[in-house]
């Protein structure tokens, strides 16, 4: 079981185009964003349950969760090998090598992190989503088209969590432009969105109804005036959620 669950990880780490087409990178930006925010917060938990602060936020979790645990030969000589070969800087590697390892110690021992949320899986959609990610001298981190500050450990503790990592909901996030979420102050939906554009805006809803966005009324020009209009500024990360939820429970 160790052998298969590492295997499969592994493989879909060697089938990422790590450093791929720019547009397609950037065509999944807005997903991209949303789970390095989630990454990093599920980090931060199993950071602080295994003592792994110092390591934070791109680190192999399974040295601090079992010291002890070592892959099937054959796995190991090929992890090795992809990660020889790889093009990306450590904080890649280390997390690549994470996710293969951790998916053995999980599968040897189901109970290990059994209270927390898995943690590699939104960084390898991540990877999948547009390949690898760059750090910068500023210490912000290049998402390819976005950059964005890791912030602190503490800090991403308290930031809304994803339910659901659901392919659907990622690809209704991702759209042209810069994007600002709002939605009715009993934050009862539907999900508004306006994007800009080179200039040009475009408001937009998604509704649990239609499941999909389509073109809806004024909306506020800046967050700040979303009171006049009835509205409340979301977080990006909630108006995922809330896409997710859409999207199991229809017309709910």
């Amino acid at each position: 079981m160790t052998d298969r669950a590492s295997s499969a990880m592994l493989e879909r780490l060697r089938a990422v185009e790590w450093t791929g087409d720019w547009d397609d990178a950037v065509a999944h930006v807005m997903s991209r964003r949303v789970l390095m925010r989630e990454y990093l917060r599920r980090a931060g938990m199993w950071a602080q349950a295994y003592s792994a602060e110092s390591a934070w936020p791109f680190f192999d979790v399974t040295d601090y969760v079992d010291p002890q645990f070592t892959l099937p030969p054959e796995i190991a000589t090929e992890l090795q090998e992809f990660l020889d070969q790889a093009t990306g800087g450590d904080s890649i590697k280390r997390t690549c090598a994470g996710a293969v390892r951790m998916a053995g110690l999980s599968a040897q021992d189901p109970l290990v992190g059994r209270d927390l949320p898995d943690l590699y899986e939104p960084l390898v959609l991540f990877y999948e989503r547009g390949g690898e990610f760059l750090s910068d001298n500023a210490g912000f981190l290049d998402l390819t088209g976005v950059l964005l500050r890791p912030g602190t450990l503490q800090g991403h503790l308290g930031t809304p969590h994803l339910s659901s990592l659901e392919g659907a909901m990622l690809d209704a996030l991702d759209a042209a432009g810069r994007i600002t979420y709002y939605m009715a102050a009993d934050r009862r939906g539907p999900l508004l969105r306006q994007r800009v554009v080179r200039g040009d805006q475009s408001n937009e809803a998604f509704s649990r109804d239609s499941l999909h966005w389509a073109p809806t009324g004024a909306l506020p020009a800046a967050a700040e005036k979303a009171a006049d209009f009835g509205l409340v500024w979301l977080d990006e990360m909630e108006a995922a959620d809330f896409i997710a939820t859409a999207l199991a429970t229809p017309g709910l």
